[in-house]
């Protein structure tokens, strides 16, 4: 759920380095080069010292979870990757079989590591501790589905295989590898017995992906943490978050086109018909894929259509005669929808490459058109009317096209955007609707089941923890000065006290949560488990026990591999 800003050169490749992944291509827009924030890449060569550090215990019970459970933690990520904890209509997580399996898995693994388990429900707490006083730690086990025809392997079963290095399965960055994670760094606080001021507790929510109305509901009656870390993010700490906000649209159906004449010319002097426009697979993800169906087109038309598509970067296509008429399957790149600039729609690319035909009107054609005139390649909503603006710290709100689904009613369309301040509610409301009825006048067409909603951007940065994540985070990645940055994903961080993201992607990576190739690297897996015991001693751990280890003279631990590879 997060939104990426530009690194300087320098500092992209070290953490290029650091995690084996490959850096988004960026589309050519005209904000791609906007910056903000600071930047938080280490410069090449830079030593422990520049760094912020970590106490001695921190660091020590760091490099013990990694030695000694790093391997059983990915073992443990394999059990809970198989169960399809997706949304199911009809069915909650207190019904549905996957859900109940999950949650079993999470009971046997927590009782085999020694914490304890609650079941509330929408809510599983695993913690460890005693006490009133709580170090929150907050994820969800829920996943977004994911379409088995693009991936190389079940995307329920971890796969190691693939890509030597990686750990690919729909959950592994979003957001069952923190689970487990999370898991055995507490574990190895309660092997070395550490003394804790603040109970560790892990909370699973089991529907963040679609409906935080039984968290809100859950936390009227629990008491939270008074701070808390959500680990379903990026680093180095996320302070400030985008609101989700969306804008639904239906094309209404129309009288069936006419079957085009053999001459290819339609009474209308439209020189084709377009029967069928549709793409997308759910509301938070860039599509992957796209389809038209189209008659009536000469062979010159197609030969032409086959060059322009040869030309957009980052797209295939994929021609099939279906008798008279011809199938188009727009093929690009999914990402998290907060993320547009990483992916490469296939829907807007679809529409632009139909662009210039003159179909005869029908329902989808007039959604291919209102793609083209509305949304274009553009990420930020530059065609859409005045709805555009930008925040100097949360850079500027996305808008992608992310549905296109025909349905009885007609062809309904989602926009997924994602708002940072600077707008009210209502102004974006008045905005949005003078735009849709500036474009139903233009084309004389009345849209229905318009809908709009605009969730609320929070910042926060007045967390007492903040520098304590920016000093681990800087420790463990040589990184001098860490600053916070902001995100366009909207996490369940926006619902607790003192809430902060801290990982598990690193800032100028490619976030794969919600893609058709989610994955998480082996170095950044086990990279992201000493951070997370670290901080949890460095919040957690009772001061008495941190200083007294301090004077022991334990001093600074060697650093591995897996915590440094630009060494």
């Amino acid at each position: 759920m997060t939104l990426k800003f530009p690194l300087n050169p320098v500092g992209a490749m070290c953490l290029l380095l650091t995690s084996t992944l490959s850096l988004a291509a960026p589309q050519v827009t005209s904000l791609a080069n906007l910056k903000v924030g600071s930047e938080v890449a280490p410069a090449v060569g830079s030593s422990v010292a520049q760094a912020p550090g970590v106490s001695p215990l921190a660091e020590e019970i760091a490099d013990y979870a990694l030695s000694t459970y790093g391997e059983q933690t990915i073992a443990a990520l394999s059990t809970l990757i198989p169960f399809k904890t997706v949304e199911t209509e009809g069915m909650t997580p207190l019904t549905h079989p996957e859900f109940i399996g999950f949650k079993a898995q999470l009971k046997s693994l927590s009782q085999s590591l020694g914490l304890d388990y609650s079941d509330q429900g929408y809510v599983v707490l695993i913690g460890l501790g005693e006490g009133e006083q709580k170090l929150g730690v907050i994820t969800h086990g829920d996943v977004q589905p994911a379409d088995a025809s693009f991936w190389q392997q079940d995307p329920f079963i971890l796969d190691r295989e693939s890509q030597p290095g990686y750990l690919i399965g729909r959950g592994t960055e979003d957001d069952k590898g923190p689970i487990v994670t999370a898991m055995y760094a507490m574990k190895a606080i309660k092997d070395k017995g550490v003394a804790l001021n603040r109970r560790i507790e892990l909370l699973v929510y089991l529907a963040e992906e679609s409906d935080w109305a039984p968290l809100k509901a859950f936390l009227t009656e629990f008491t939270p943490a008074d701070i808390n870390i959500t680990i379903d993010a990026e680093y180095p700490v996320v302070t400030a978050e985008k609101g989700w906000s969306e804008i639904r649209l239906t094309i209404p159906k129309m009288p069936k086109t006419p079957k085009m004449p053999k001459d290819g010319k339609a009474a209308s002097g439209a020189s084709a018909s377009l029967d069928r426009f549709s793409g997308g697979a759910f509301d938070s993800q860039v599509p992957q894929q796209a389809v038209a169906k189209i008659s009536g087109l000469d062979n010159k038309t197609i030969a032409a259509l086959k060059e322009k598509a040869s030309n957009q970067q980052g797209m295939k296509y994929q021609f099939t005669q279906e008798g008279e008429a011809i199938s188009i399957t727009a093929l690009g790149k999914s990402t998290h929808s907060s993320t547009p600039e990483a992916g490469v729609n296939a829907v807007t690319h679809l529409a632009e490459l139909l662009r210039g035909i003159r179909f005869a009107r029908s329902e989808a054609s007039l959604t291919a058109e209102f793609i083209q005139q509305m949304v274009g390649l553009g990420l930020y909503g530059e065609q859409f009317g005045d709805i555009a603006y930008q925040d100097d710290f949360m850079g500027p709100m996305t808008l992608a096209a992310t549905l296109v689904k025909p349905n009885e009613q007609g062809t309904e369309i989602v926009l997924n955007l994602r708002r940072p301040v600077g707008k009210t509610p209502s102004q974006l409301d008045l905005e949005t609707h003078k735009a849709l009825e500036g474009w139903q006048a233009q084309h004389q067409v009345a849209l229905t089941g318009v809908e709009t909603y605009w969730g609320e951007p929070k910042l926060m940065d007045k967390a007492p923890h903040l520098q304590t994540l920016l000093s681990v985070f800087g420790h463990f990645t040589d990184t001098p000065s860490p600053k916070p940055v902001a995100i366009g994903g909207s996490t369940n961080s926006k619902l607790f006290p003192n809430a902060l993201s801290f990982g598990p992607a690193m800032p100028e990576v490619e976030y794969t949560g919600h893609s058709e190739h989610e994955f998480i690297t082996e170095a950044q897996f086990m990279l992201n488990l000493q951070m997370y015991t670290a901080a949890f001693v460095e919040l957690a751990a009772s001061t008495e026990q941190l200083s007294e280890h301090a004077k022991q003279g334990t001093g600074q631990a060697t650093k591995t591999g897996a915590q440094r590879t630009s060494d």
